[in-house]
């Protein structure tokens, strides 16, 4: 086993670098100066090792390992407790006590977990956010002292996951850099946040974002011609009517009620408890949708949801309308409708895009813009809307 410990000569100061201490992989120990050395053990494992004289007899004090404590954490540390020997302190005597009170990466995410607990939106949030880090953090980490742990450990436990379930490799990642700045803020660690630097040793990720088939909106016409003339459960036809004109989500259809809707002021408000964006949304309706509305009540008179399925009381399921697709013969998806009113929109009207935007409630991703916007567009809306049920209805009549 090497030791340049040994050699004669003037003594080291600073004489390792971090790349070797990276890099070295020949079992022994190699002297940075001050007592301060990188240990290789035969296992090939790497650890710091500090000898000093505390109270007159030479103790030998570990650092933790040189794969989690970077060498010049390690120098800090070493000069550190040089400085308390000399002033009579017992630096073992701290370190013992030191890994006594920093807590585990566990008790660290458990101890943020409850404190952020209050302010969670809902429980399932609430349940979520500490489940992920018990399910794909602890089993690596978990038992690790938080001021221990290093980027190498982050990287080892997500990326398993990284590719394979991307939206929650990244919430497990957002959710382990929150116990460490809490873990910073603490007083337990000190530095950079060793999640930072964890993406630049993964593949790249796509952007998490899922899109829907879409029928291309010069079909559109076509197919609800064929969608009312079409022997089969009438309210699935009109359920998937009154989305497409609509231009809705599939969830806001879906759970829509009749004390949401005004027919007389042809208006349908979704409040914003149902909305993604959770603002309240205020839809015109035009007059093929209020016949359409009018459908309905009769197919499900005792409901207080517009739309019902075959008993005729309780809400009616997406299969509904993913049946009605399928059965067509079609490899679009119902939400895609959004998609071909959007085209449609942009392509062959001169509808501003801010109005166009807001009949498919899109937030305002600019804040200081959603600051100032107070109104809806909604007369605008409403004229926008007729366009596209004229051009669907009206169309689709002259392809029968």
């Amino acid at each position: 086993m090497a030791d340049d410990s040994k050699r004669r000569g003037r003594h080291p100061h600073n004489a390792l670098t971090a790349v070797r201490v990276r890099n070295e992989r020949k079992p022994g120990r190699y002297a940075d100066g001050n007592g301060l050395y990188l240990v290789v053990d035969p296992s090939g494992a790497r650890r710091w090792l500090l000898r000093l004289v505390i109270h007159g007899r030479r103790r030998d004090l570990g650092l933790g390992s040189a794969g989690l404590v970077p060498l010049s954490e390690a120098r800090e540390k070493a000069q550190a407790y040089r400085k308390s020997a000399r002033q009579g302190g017992d630096p073992a005597g701290d370190a013992k006590r030191t890994s006594r009170l920093v807590p585990t990466f566990t008790n660290a995410a458990e101890t943020v977990y409850q404190a952020r607990a209050p302010a969670f939106k809902n429980a399932k949030h609430s349940a979520q956010w500490i489940s992920t880090l018990r399910t794909y953090a602890n089993p690596t980490i978990g038992e690790l002292r938080i001021d221990l742990i290093g980027t190498p450990d982050i990287h080892r436990l997500i990326g398993p996951i990284w590719l394979s379930k991307p939206e929650t490799a990244r919430r497990v990642l957002q959710r382990i850099a929150a116990v460490f700045d809490w873990a910073k803020a603490a007083g337990y660690r000190s530095g950079e946040n060793p999640v930072d630097g964890v993406k630049h040793g993964l593949a790249k990720q796509s952007n998490g974002k899922k899109h829907h088939n879409a029928m291309p909106f010069s079909e559109v016409p076509e197919f609800v011609a064929k969608l009312r003339a079409a022997d089969g459960f009438a309210q699935s036809h009109l359920l998937l009517e009154f989305l497409i004109l609509t231009a809705v989500r599939t969830g806001e259809v879906l759970g829509a009620k009749w004390d949401e809707i005004d027919l007389a002021a042809a208006v349908w408000t979704i409040p914003a408890e149902r909305m993604k964006a959770k603002r309240e949304h205020r839809v015109p309706l035009t007059d093929r949708c209020i016949q359409i509305l009018k459908s309905a009540r009769e197919i499900g008179p005792l409901s207080g949801y517009v739309f019902t399925g075959r008993d005729g009381v309780k809400p009616a399921s997406n299969m509904t309308m993913l049946q009605v697709m399928k059965r067509a013969g079609l490899p679009y998806v119902p939400h895609g409708f959004r998609s071909s009113f959007r085209d449609w929109a942009s392509e062959t009207t001169n509808h501003p895009r801010d109005v166009c935007e807001m009949a498919l409630a899109h937030a305002v991703s600019n804040k200081v813009e959603a600051a100032y916007r107070r109104g809806d567009l909604f007369d605008k809306r409403r004229l926008l809307m007729e366009d596209w049920t004229s051009f669907v209805t009206d169309a689709g009549t002259k392809l029968e």
